[in-house]
């Protein structure tokens, strides 16, 4: 069977036999993300995801098997993608679990709307010929760019992602963030699809595929001299120390481990990495992860004195750690945030960052009252939810450069992650995925925070509870590492900052003009077809 019988019997498929073909390949796209990063395969499912679109239809009728196409092919990329969210649910399964098949099921079909509408976009501009793979880019990109932006956003697993698993061709984030790459993605692995064209529509059908090659070099050559000109000097002065616990999150919470928690992180802090270390006594900051107390630390004086205790003179601790303030003028409910705090030597908390953007279903409910009337409540198990802050700010603490603190899920957002005024010269991610297990859950969300500090030319400090904990420079590559599932300690330096990249002075300008040229160049061509056709 040659490729052009293959691409014809795809574009005739119709009914289940049409949805079974979306919904695998869509499924078989998620190998593009972390932790497989097998990218290449998407220069398979993209094709196929043109050519079914080639095979929708004209009309109405056409926009809407077109839709369903993009639905079908959506659900399988997510529920393969996504799985993992379900393992959430099992660490109170007695109150949780009956939740899995919306956590499974019902999120992807959800998502998948918004691949739908992609689809349904790009088939509204489509035409024959190769720059029906531009309509197809456009499409996909405006619809990726509304699932990471409404509805407070989830840009998981973006397509963007897949070229980030290579370092060089990741430096293109520098340039046009995610959403560049995303565009590019599009384009360049669904450009295959027109070698099975006929030649009375494709005149060269190997030229998309070159320039499409040409491209990723061009891309790789940036991200390789981007590399090989910039040396990294270390913050002086600053010896970090990240401490990686690995407790069991169904152990975490229960009130009669708070004892073993906390001897768990003074014992775990205060070993020796080296024959030739002495614990803490050699570090200047020790950072704690998400949440790291099954209590609210300021409410326990035991607890700030066997930290005060801990720590030498002139250190720090940034710890995770939700906070307990009082109700707002007109309320009886306290307010509870989930937190950073920096403690000093003596104890004492000298600086605080809450929270910006919460987990849905996580952190707070949709609808709150009307849900936790029926019954419902979020996983964090805080009545009413956890309270989001108004704004994103620096966090300033002692001995270190101004940093930009980010936790757990705020590291998703691309474009969000910088707090008001002043440029800050890192990133702080503490998170906590040990909702997730050993799943390819906890890798995504680590790729996607290195993506945030190639885009903003900052060094990246990830702290997690069961991994995976990094100091990362601001070309992305990782300087230490301690893996999913482990529990231990990274001692390390804080890498500078680069300047202002381009795409943190312009945003999402280069991918505005990119999606731009493709929606011209593509509307074009529908013209040309349609006054031919006249």
């Amino acid at each position: 069977m040659t490729l052009a019988d293959l691409a014809n019997r795809v574009v005739l498929s119709w009914g289940w036999k049409r949805r079974g073909i979306a919904f695998v390949s869509g499924a078989l796209s998620a190998l593009a993300m972390a932790p497989f990063d097998i990218f290449p395969i998407l220069a398979v499912t993209f094709p196929i995801f043109v050519w079914l679109l080639d095979g929708a239809g004209a009309g109405k009728r056409g926009l809407l098997a077109a839709f369903g196409t993009g639905w079908w092919f959506g659900f399988g990329y997510f529920v393969a993608g996504l799985y993992w969210i379900g393992m959430a649910l099992f660490v109170e399964a007695d109150k949780f679990a009956w939740l899995l098949p919306f956590a499974v099921l019902g999120i992807p079909a959800g998502l998948a709307l918004f691949t739908a509408f992609g689809a349904l976009l790009a088939r509204a501009m489509w035409t024959t010929g190769p720059l029906r793979i531009l309509a197809f880019a456009f499409g996909l990109g405006v619809s990726e760019w509304l699932r990471g932006t409404i509805l407070t956003g989830f840009p998981w697993n973006s397509f963007g992602y897949a070229l980030t698993s290579v370092p060089q061709l990741a430096q293109g984030a520098s340039l046009g963030g995610l959403w560049g790459l995303t565009l590019l993605a599009l384009a360049i692995f669904a450009s295959p699809a027109t070698i099975a064209d006929a030649r009375d529509r494709t005149q060269h059908p190997w030229l998309p595929v070159i320039v499409s090659a040409l491209a990723l070099f061009l891309l790789g050559a940036y991200g390789w001299h981007r590399l090989a000109n910039n040396e990294i000097a270390n913050v002086e002065g600053v010896r970090l120390r990240l401490m990686q616990p690995n407790i069991s999150q169904n152990l975490k919470w229960q009130p009669e481990q708070r004892p073993a928690v906390m001897r768990r992180y003074l014992t775990l802090s205060d070993q020796a990495t080296a024959p030739d270390r002495q614990g803490v006594k050699d570090i200047t900051h020790l950072i704690w992860p998400e949440s790291a107390f099954p209590f609210f630390l300021d409410r326990e004086p035991q607890a700030l004195k066997q930290i005060a205790d801990l720590l030498p003179t002139g250190a720090s601790l940034i710890t995770g750690a939700i906070r307990l303030d009082a109700p707002l003028k007109g309320s009886n409910d306290a307010r509870v945030f989930n937190s950073i705090r920096v403690l000093r030597d003596d104890g004492a908390i000298i600086a605080t960052y809450d929270k910006l953007y919460l987990v849905p279903f996580g952190e707070f409910l949709p609808f709150q009252s009307l849900l936790e009337s029926i019954g419902l409540q979020q996983l964090t198990r805080v009545r009413g939810g956890f309270t989001a802050a108004t704004r994103r700010r620096a966090l300033n603490i002692p001995g270190l450069p101004p940093a930009a603190p980010l936790i757990c899920y705020e590291a998703i957002y691309p474009g969000y992650v910088l707090p008001e005024g002043t440029r800050p010269k890192w990133i702080l991610n503490v998170t906590n995925d040990a909702w997730f297990g050993i799943t390819p859950g906890p890798y995504q969300h680590f790729a996607q925070a290195r993506l945030r500090a190639i885009e903003e030319g900052l060094p990246l400090v990830r702290v997690a509870n069961n991994g995976i904990s990094a100091i990362v420079d601001p070309l992305g590559r990782i300087v230490r590492y301690l893996p999913l599932g482990s529990d231990g300690l990274i001692d390390g330096a804080l890498p500078q900052a680069l300047e202002e990249t381009l795409y943190s002075r312009h945003r999402n300008g280069l991918a505005l003009l990119l999606a731009g040229i493709f929606a011209t160049a593509a509307l074009a061509a529908r013209r040309r077809k349609t006054r031919r056709g006249a």
